[in-house]
């Protein structure tokens, strides 16, 4: 697939770039996808929530009263489940949510992702886009020009570019990453995905 590159006024340049079948054209594997935004997310949570179960709870492990011959159920400690004030019963526990999944699969959820992008006609490719300092105002300047002011975009960068990030970060809508940091979660929660030209090669390196 080719593509026009245009430049931060929105208007085409000259020049073109050829997107790699092999990462922007192959057949996506929903399931793959699937996996990989599940793992992303999964390893968002905190993953802190607890409760005290009787081990925990403060209060006096006595016997409250003896085994038998009281007509009632049987009761331990006051820390017991089953009074009030006592620990919790199979309350929630810290935990660590993430799951392992293997590179390959990860990778073929992004070529996935990039497939429905680029097939979806959802990618555009832009010259280059530099900053001296955060400046939301110019940054947002950029994103009306180019017509994605009502779309939810994607800037992948060939590198971390501090001050293009901190201009972001105040804009509805706009998110900013570097081409190492990509993941199948950002490709699919944006509408429109903006590469800067320098780092298409950057990804096809990465995924192949």
């Amino acid at each position: 697939m080719e593509l026009k590159v245009v430049d931060t006024n929105g208007k085409e340049t000259s020049g073109k770039v050829k997107l790699s079948d092999e990462v922007f054209g192959i057949e996506p594997n929903d399931h793959a996808i699937y996996l990989d935004v599940k793992r992303y997310l999964a390893a968002q949570r905190q993953g802190t929530s607890a409760s005290k179960h009787r081990g925990i709870v403060s209060g006096s492990t006595k016997k409250l009263k003896r085994q038998k011959g009281t007509g009632g159920a049987r009761i331990g400690s006051i820390k017991s489940p089953l009074l009030r004030g006592g620990g919790r019963a199979f309350g929630p526990e810290p935990r660590d949510y993430t799951f392992k999944l293997n590179a390959k699969v990860k990778a073929l959820a992004r070529k996935s992702a990039l497939s429905y992008k680029a097939k979806e006609k959802n990618i555009i490719i832009l010259n280059d886009l530099k900053m001296d300092a955060p400046k939301t105002k110019a940054l947002n300047i950029v994103r009306t020009a180019m017509n994605l002011a009502s779309e939810k975009v994607l800037f992948v960068l060939p590198d971390n570019r501090t001050s293009v990030v901190k201009s972001a970060r105040n804009l509805k809508d706009l998110n900013v990453v570097a081409a190492s940091d990509l993941n199948t979660y950002q490709i699919m929660n944006a509408g429109k995905l903006v590469i800067l030209e320098a780092a298409v090669n950057k990804i096809e390196t990465l995924l192949n």
